[in-house]
């Protein structure tokens, strides 16, 4: 690979600049945009497909996971941010690197290297950007074409099951995501939400009862009135937290 494209993204213009400076002095990647938000971010990795992403974290409206976690395919990202409690997560959901602002030339030079090894061994893509957070989910990003949806948590009423897909219910409308039930499972708040099916997830607070149905099983009935089927398993774990 004889050109390594680059996107940088920072909300921050000077931010951006140092990076911009700093990647002059390698002649071997090449700058195809510049975005000062997470939505800008998307659309120019979408367009551009770049082999390396320099991206911010704490950005307004979409932080850098959340950006990462709805690329497809995943450049490969160096994490560059001013706050160093990010680091374990960066490294967890297998960022090349990890830029701590301020930094020097040397250090930039030493993770150019990294990330130019990295890019010419084409080594996997970046895991699910959210995937090992230690602190449950509190918003989910969606991806509709170049239209971007953030989502508290707090309004979600259900999540149904759809093959590799799920489908996030919130106030009559459905969110259509590429996980996993399973993955997503593990993403939010157990005290909040509860397994009822092996297809279902429920949020306790949109919950309105839980009703027979038939010999041996029961209904989750929402507060807007969906009715959700709820399983042997389910049921106990309902009942451990109600």
């Amino acid at each position: 690979m004889d050109v390594i494209d680059v996107v940088i993204v920072d909300d921050e213009e000077p931010a951006r600049a140092i990076v911009r400076e700093f990647l002059a002095d390698y002649p071997q990647f090449r700058i195809v945009a510049e975005c000062a938000n997470g939505y800008e971010a998307v659309k120019a990795v979408s367009e551009h497909r770049p082999h390396l992403l320099f991206l911010d974290i704490q950005m307004p409206k979409l932080d850098g996971f959340e950006v990462l976690d709805l690329l497809d395919p995943k450049p490969k990202v160096v994490f560059v941010t001013a706050y160093d409690e990010y680091a374990i997560r960066a490294f967890q959901v297998h960022a090349v690197d990890y830029l701590l602002k301020p930094f020097t030339a040397a250090r930039f030079g030493e993770v150019i290297a990294h990330a130019e090894q990295m890019v010419q061994l084409g080594a996997p893509e970046p895991a699910r950007a959210a995937a090992m957070a230690k602190k449950p989910l509190q918003r989910i990003a969606f991806r509709d074409g170049a239209s971007i949806t953030v989502l508290p948590v707090q309004r979600i009423d259900y999540i149904e099951a759809q093959d590799d897909y799920v489908h996030v219910c919130s106030r009559g409308e459905k969110h259509v995501k590429q996980q996993t039930l399973g993955e997503l499972e593990q993403l939010l708040d157990p005290s909040r939400f509860v397994r009822v099916h092996r297809s279902y997830l429920v949020n306790l607070e949109s919950l309105d009862r839980v009703e027979p149905y038939a010999k041996d099983s029961r209904v989750a009935v929402m507060k807007d009135g969906t009715r959700v089927p709820v399983s042997r398993a389910g049921y106990e774990r309902l009942r451990a937290l109600l």
